[in-house]
């Protein structure tokens, strides 16, 4: 049966990702709507080879362009965030969410308010406005299937379990590519560095939270929301190899694991074809050039709770009593990061960001939260 898929954030790194999905799919999806940020030649590339009803452009500078490049397709064309809220309320089986930064949340909320079901690969909206979208959500009945590799994971092993019945959820971190770098050598890091990522090929904006460790502090954010265990039995663990991508150990003191190859298209194909599964061109485990699978026992890894990163340590934080804003907080690093290829002012910009948060929220040195004192 074909299904309708509407993208948004189409010339991402997950829009990307997502297409190269439902090329290999054949006849099974039916494209509803595309849309981008400022690209309109890649836009009208995609739009021409999968023939949406509607190709939106975000940059609202951009909307003749984008007419002209698709003025012969007969496919309708339109620009600014108006529009991009109008294209996520239009009938669909699933929106994809990969727009990047709180610029996806009013599409994203918008799908969910229409009872759409939403693929969600943009943690930032869930961080912003995690209430309001779960609540969107169940008064719609619509459901969020969760794209970010550990939250699919999560969401994986909880399939056939109850919520009420998990011990703990523990979220896995590579540590990016400064995990084993002395203070000394952070102090010097470059922006390619910064998004030479060792395990995972990303975008750059995810790349850099994901070397300042930032990005786990979200993640975590983000299960506080999706997964309502409490924010105490929420753990973070570092395994650099990036083929556990996250656990939960239930109250009988079982521990399921989500395994895989570290490619984004696994997590997308599971919330694609969720209930079922579909095929994907990903490595097995077996097939990966990472070696033999170590047991769980000989998997190198550290507690959050000890030696903390400041990025994921500064998101904790936002648990500690609710007084950090996530919006705002999400807000400032939109702002820092537009261009984070070329903004990356080495490892020190978490420790700026983590002390700037506690002075405007008033958050005392030493306060405790999951992963302890910044």
């Amino acid at each position: 049966m074909t299904r309708r898929l509407s993208l948004f954030g189409a010339t991402g790194s997950v829009g990307q990702s997502t297409l190269d999905l439902v090329r290999r799919d054949g006849d099974g999806w039916q494209v509803s709507a595309l849309t981008a940020n400022s690209d309109v030649a890649e836009l009208a590339k995609l739009a021409r080879e999968f023939r949406p009803d509607v190709a939106v452009i975000a940059d609202a500078a951009r909307y003749a362009e984008l007419r002209e490049a698709l003025a012969d397709t007969g496919i309708d064309v339109a620009a600014g965030a108006d529009a991009l809220v109008e294209a996520a309320q239009r009938p669909t089986d699933l929106v994809m969410a990969a727009i990047v930064g709180t610029a996806g949340l009013a599409p994203t909320m918008a799908a969910l308010e229409a009872g759409t079901d939403v693929a969600l690969a943009n943690k930032e909206a869930l961080v912003s406005a995690g209430a309001l979208m779960m609540a969107a959500a169940r008064a719609s009945a619509a459901t969020i299937l969760p794209v970010d590799s550990e939250h699919n994971a999560i969401f994986q092993c909880l399939a056939g379990g109850r919520i009420d019945q998990v011990r703990r959820i523990i979220l896995t971190a590579s540590g990016g590519p400064f995990r084993t770098m002395s203070a000394a050598d952070m102090a010097r890091v470059t922006p390619a560095q910064a998004v030479a990522h060792p395990n995972w090929s990303m975008g750059a904006k995810i790349s850099v939270d994901s070397a300042t460790m930032m990005n786990k502090g979200l993640e975590l954010i983000e299960a506080h929301h999706l997964f309502p265990v409490g924010l105490d039995r929420i753990e973070i663990l570092v395994h650099p190899q990036s083929v556990i991508h996250s656990l939960v150990e239930y109250i009988d003191c079982s521990t399921l694991a989500q395994l895989g190859s570290p490619d984004m298209r696994i997590p997308i194909a599971s919330a694609l074809a969720w209930p079922q599964r579909m095929a994907t061109p990903c490595a097995p485990l077996r097939g990966a050039r990472r070696g033999p699978l170590p047991g769980y026992g000989a998997v190198p890894r550290r507690d959050c709770r000890g030696r903390r990163p400041p990025g994921a340590a500064q998101c904790c934080q936002r648990g500690c009593g609710g007084r950090v804003p996530g919006g705002a907080h999400i807000l400032s690093r939109d702002r820092r990061y537009r261009a984070p290829g070329d903004r990356c002012r080495g490892a020190g910009r978490a420790h700026v960001a983590s002390r700037h948060i506690q002075r405007r929220c008033r958050i005392p040195r030493g306060c405790p939260a999951l992963c302890g004192p910044i």
